[in-house]
């Protein structure tokens, strides 16, 4: 095999046309083996197999310096830049990311995930080369779909204007991860609002097809002409005017094309662009009919195409089950997304309310704010967005929304840990972030069943701005083990006629409605209190019924809300109990660990350091330090503020610490420990051991204050 021979760019260099037509099919083949076992993006990578053996051929990296837009499509790259015997790691733990990482490899020059950066990324890079008088070429690779996202705009405007020797290759496989929509994807058809193109297209069409024998051949003709036309003027002249040199469009699968065109245009001077064609999925059928499937997709059979599923509906699909229930009694819901129609659910939403769902591009910044818009005239926009994505739009939220207390509903998909695809997807922060907002109320359900009330509750009940997340996949086991079980139960009790136990029974496994601000307690206990949110409950009602066999009793409570959290109904388990434990998938920063460490110190301190203080008395003092010495023991279970590497989930939440057998060991040996809980995880943080021995002595001090002054 060729691919053998290639390990490293200069190994390109020394095949001719004919062993690098070869080349292009030994990747496709290995790619398609990896990811029909690791999952990934599998269409986007197939569609550049030869634009990438193409660049390499032709630039001298790593000297030179290339940048992926999103880098979803760096497969090809990575395999040709020395990473070919490790790339069965793909997305594993501790193996091989799925995108560029500058820590892997010299020749990944800039690290990306999300759209649209790579001309922004790229320019800065040729700037500093300008300052610094190198010589090395910079390239920006970017698609038309991430050509959508407001950035890719302000950096082609930004590099046009420069002079700066920057070359950006645009991917043209009319496709991002949906379908392509916006006026930039309608751009190649301009000529269609000209009034003689109309007449050619509309009327002149019908006369002329009457014509006998000669008719169709001539409307042929013309459509050829047509096509010919665009290509030569049409899709260059928006780049043109931008002041770049325009070259293309080129076929993007033939190398002998590429490499001709990529070596006369490599030394001009000045912004250059170079527009190449290419076919999502080439080389592997199922893929090319549907690209949207293939461009990121699990586990699948080679020879069918067909996708490993476990026959459930995940989060995603449950969401848009609920928003078209929701949609059917409520008709000022409307829909809103940012090119993930088919990934957040909406395919049938759009299918059955075409005229209330709007798919924007690649644009969370716009989406948020045109929802803002809808809202301001009395609509209910519904916008589902992962997670990681939505942190491109902190400032419509804050600014657009929050800050006008508009009633948009914004649905975090993809949030916690998504396991394979890494750092820039983990959606970790989204808590943190929002948290910080004023006016939002944040929630996170337990289960389907409870994101079904929670959407239903945020359109009739809530009038400011919502943020609801829920996680990747399907729900816990837990919830389904538990419906049969009380099935079960429940039809015994009927046959015995015994209703109301049944009714009992039934509500045991029934969401109970949603009451804002409201906790659920889903479990009583005298030994330790957990606190949980979102699909973390799940485990904390695991935890609980595990200890309970071995006689430690627990008492589960889901928070339900993250903002405004349930304050009263927390703190008086937090007095009665005493020993606290809080379970978030989410970072440890300003989430629910951290609003329950608030909820504490806002209680244990109030009274002991301001009240006596301010009124110099000391009357019920001693009460006030006997409280404070009584310790409450905290540990939280969160992920921390760092970015996470891809790995499948078990493995991540080993290393963390997050697994259902590392809360039960921790309790079992703080049970009857007479130590407090660590609050955080490192250990060069700031412990609750260490709190109360400062707190006494504080406590100490003012005795003796207290002594003196009776005296």
């Amino acid at each position: 095999m060729i691919l053998d021979s290639i390990n490293n760019p200069k190994d390109v260099k020394k095949l001719n046309l004919i062993e690098q037509e070869e080349l292009a099919k030994e990747l496709r083949e290995k790619i398609i083996t990896t990811v029909s076992k690791n999952g990934g993006h599998l269409a986007s990578n197939l569609g550049v197999v030869e634009l990438s053996i193409a660049i390499d051929y032709v630039f001298n990296f790593p000297n030179d310096k290339i940048v992926w837009d999103v880098g979803h499509q760096c497969y090809v790259h990575k395999i040709l830049t020395g990473r070919k015997d490790e790339f069965d790691t793909l997305r594993k733990y501790k193996g091989l990311s799925g995108f560029p990482k500058s820590c892997e490899s010299s020749y990944d020059h800039f690290n990306t995930g999300h759209s649209s950066t790579s001309i922004s990324a790229a320019l800065g890079m040729a700037r500093a080369r300008d300052l610094n008088h190198g010589t090395e070429k910079v390239i920006a690779v970017i698609g038309d779909g991430a050509l959508t996202g407001g950035m890719a705009f302000e950096a082609l405007n930004d590099a046009g204007i420069s002079k700066t020797n920057l070359l950006v290759i645009l991917n043209d496989n009319e496709m991002s991860i949906s379908k392509n929509v916006g006026g930039l994807s309608l751009i190649l058809s301009k000529l269609r609002t000209k009034k003689t193109y109309l007449f050619v297209g509309g009327k002149g069409k019908s006369f002329v097809d009457k014509i006998p024998f000669f008719g169709k051949h001539i409307v042929n003709l013309v459509r050829k002409i047509k096509r010919i036309l665009k290509q030569m003027f049409i899709s260059n002249m928006i780049f043109e005017d931008m002041g770049y040199r325009y070259f293309g469009p080129v076929d993007g699968h033939d190398l002998k094309q590429l490499e001709y065109i990529l070596d006369k245009i490599k030394d001009l001077e000045g912004p250059v662009l170079l527009h190449v064609k290419t076919k999502k999925g080439k080389g592997y059928k199922p893929a090319e009919e549907n690209p949207d499937i293939f461009h990121a997709t699990g586990k699948f059979d080679i020879k069918t195409g067909k996708k490993e599923s476990n026959g459930k509906p995940d989060y995603s699909k449950a969401f848009g089950d609920s928003l078209i229930k929701v949609a059917n009694h409520n008709h000022k819901v409307v829909a809103v997304t940012a090119a993930m129609k088919d990934g957040t659910g909406l395919t049938e939403f759009s299918q059955k309310f075409p005229d209330r769902f709007f798919d924007v591009g690649i644009a969370e910044q716009h989406a948020i704010t045109m929802a803002a818009g809808m809202a301001k005239s009395e609509l209910i926009p519904v916008v589902p967005i992962y997670s990681s994505f939505l942190q491109r739009a902190y400032d419509q939220m804050l600014h657009d929304v929050a800050m006008q207390n508009l009633h948009v509903i914004i649905c975090a998909d993809r949030s916690g840990v998504v396991g394979a695809d890494g750092e820039t997807h983990q959606g970790l922060f989204d808590m943190s972030f929002t948290n910080t907002i004023p006016n939002f109320t944040i929630m996170a359900p337990k289960n389907y069943e409870e994101l079904d009330l929670m959407l239903e509750y945020s359109v009739e009940n809530i009038e400011g701005p919502v943020l609801i997340r829920y996680p990747r996949g399907t729900e816990d086991s837990l919830w389904q083990q538990m419906r049969e079980d009380a099935n079960e139960k429940i039809l015994d009790l009927l046959r015995n006629n015994e209703r109301e136990i049944a009714d009992e029974e039934l509500a045991k496994v029934t969401s109970k409605p949603i009451e804002y601000g409201k906790v659920e307690v889903l479990r009583e206990g005298t030994d330790f209190v957990i606190i949980a949110i979102g699909k973390m409950v799940a485990r904390g009602l695991k935890v609980a019924q595990e200890l309970e066999q071995k006689g430690v009793s627990v008492a589960v409570i889901n928070a339900r809300f993250l903002k405004p959290l349930d304050k009263l109904t927390i703190w008086n388990y937090i007095e009665k109990v005493r020993k606290v434990i809080t379970i978030e998938d989410g970072s440890s920063n300003n989430g629910l660990s951290q609003m329950v460490k608030n909820l504490i110190a806002d209680n244990m301190l109030s009274e002991t350091v301001e009240k006596p203080v301010k009124r110099r008395k000391i009357l019920g003092f001693s009460k006030h330090i006997e409280q404070l010495e009584n310790k409450i023991y905290f540990k939280e279970f969160s992920y921390p503020c760092t970015f996470i590497k891809q790995g499948d989930y078990d493995s991540i939440d080993k290393e963390y610490s997050m697994r259902k057998e590392d809360i039960i060991a921790y309790i079992l040996e703080n049970y009857h420990e007479e130590k407090s809980l660590t609050v955080t995880k490192n250990d060069d943080d700031f412990s609750e051991n260490k709190k109360t021995n400062i707190f006494k002595k504080i406590i100490n001090k003012i005795k003796t204050k207290t002594k003196k002054k009776d005296t």
